[in-house]
């Protein structure tokens, strides 16, 4: 670990973890976003990957595209006042939302070309992606750089596509005894898990478990922070004359 990162891991450990959008800070397990895709259609691992296709090629894109156009309407205070609220959210929030439908019209034809029919399977929880949080949530923050944009965007999709992969594999193996249509065991353990009450059970016991892996991997990251910084700080010593 660099000195750096230990640095900051001890004097912040929130903030550190906050910018871990994959795995200590998973915008589904840690804020409970784009949960109606996962639990109604994520049910197998061929619509989970349609879903996290559609995710990638929505969530930077249409970010990207309205942090540009949120411009026109911008709102620069942390804690803004009521009127300021009132008057540039609205607009804000079309904005991110017609961005997202943008993107959405020309993402389209390529998930088409790639699935093909498959898409059907989704229904409308995938048009139903151009209002889903992870997109436009921000339209009530302060203004983001097109850098920020980014890196923010490619960490988000990374979190959510691995969760969707993990819980339609899962659900499929519980529901079909099938993982990508291949068998795995003899039969199916909990036929229920294809239905949303299932996966609503699925999600939360992945979502306990994932808490708990990544409370103990915030405390592992303390510990060898302290580590990093007692060995680096020993080593000036022994450069001392």
């Amino acid at each position: 670990m660099k000195k750096r990162t230990a640095e900051l891991i001890l004097q912040d450990p929130e903030k550190f973890a906050h910018h871990d959008r994959v795995f200590l800070n998973n915008p589904v397990v840690m804020q409970g976003m784009g949960l109606a895709p996962l639990v109604v259609v994520a049910t197998t691992g061929q619509n989970s990957l349609m879903l996290a296709a559609a995710v990638a090629l929505l969530l930077v894109p249409s970010r990207v595209l309205a942090c540009l156009l949120s411009r026109l309407v911008p709102l620069r205070d942390e804690e803004p006042s009521p009127a300021q609220l009132q008057k540039k959210l609205l607009p804000r929030a079309i904005l991110y939302a017609a961005s997202a439908a943008v993107v959405y019209l020309a993402a389209y034809p390529i998930l088409n070309l790639v699935f093909g029919t498959g898409l059907l399977n989704l229904g409308i929880y995938l048009p139903m992606l151009v209002v889903e949080p992870l997109l436009t949530y921000r339209f009530g923050r302060v203004q983001e750089t097109v850098h920020k944009a980014v890196s923010k965007g490619v960490r988000i999709t990374v979190g959510y596509a691995l969760l969707l992969l993990v819980i339609g594999m899962v659900r499929e193996w519980l529901s079909l005894g099938t993982v990508f249509g291949a068998p795995v065991g003899r039969w199916a353990l909990l036929p229920l898990a294809k239905m949303p009450a299932g996966g609503f059970i699925v999600l939360g016991i992945l979502c306990a478990i994932w808490r708990a892996a990544a409370a103990k991997r915030r405390e592992f990251l303390k510990k060898e922070a302290q580590d990093t910084l007692t060995v680096h700080y020993q080593k000036e010593v022994d450069r001392e004359p």
